[in-house]
């Protein structure tokens, strides 16, 4: 598993508060049977309208082609606990979220998928947006080592969960990895316990 310590790439804006896990993939799409095809939906709705026609957003934005790192208000990814939702920003190209704050399980579910979610305070946030939508060609650092976010001559001390950046730096931040490769050990465990004897 690789460890993740910097994340480089221009960034697209996403404006608004309590922007929830319906409108970022709508739940008409999530009937599909593995994650493969979800970066075609984040926000479908909001990009497309009834006949399939493209309306404005800064997702249909060719200035923000092949953007990778997503900048949002409070409280992003409230709602339904799905994992659809970071899947389809994941699948879309997002490679990190730079927020205000994020719903407690949507950061957990972008964490094992190897997407950090980090805060910074409104003002540097809203410093942060304008920037992007002037300059969409420009790159963002993101050093989670030194916890620092640089862009054009400026610096942004972030905040993170110690948990998940610690598991960005180990390499150990997919969970479901990390079990499977312990199968063995898991195996062995169980069976010294009476109740779990050939369960596994």
């Amino acid at each position: 598993m690789p460890k993740i310590t910097y994340i480089k790439g221009t960034g697209i804006v996403i404006r608004g508060n309590d922007i929830d896990t319906d409108r970022v993939i709508p739940a008409r799409y999530m009937k599909e049977v593995t994650f493969a095809g979800m970066g075609k939906y984040p926000f479908y709705d909001e990009r497309f309208d009834e006949s399939g026609n493209r309306k404005s957003h800064p997702f249909n934005d060719e200035r923000f082609k092949g953007a990778s790192v997503l900048v949002v208000n409070k409280n992003f990814g409230c709602g339904s606990s799905r994992e659809h939702a970071p899947q389809a920003l994941m699948r879309w190209g997002i490679k990190a979220i730079v927020g205000e704050s994020f719903a407690e399980i949507f950061a957990g579910n972008c964490t094992m998928m190897g997407v950090p979610t980090i805060t910074l305070p409104k003002e540097e946030i809203d410093e942060l947006m304008d920037f992007i939508e002037e300059n969409p060609s420009h790159e963002i650092d993101i050093d989670l080592g030194k916890k620092e976010l640089l862009y054009a001559e400026d610096k942004a001390s972030f905040s993170m969960k110690d948990s998940s950046r610690r598991a960005f730096l180990e390499g150990t931040w997919d969970s479901t990895r990390l079990l499977l490769e312990a199968r063995k050990q898991i195996e062995a465990a169980a069976g010294t316990i009476p109740y779990l004897n050939g369960f596994l």
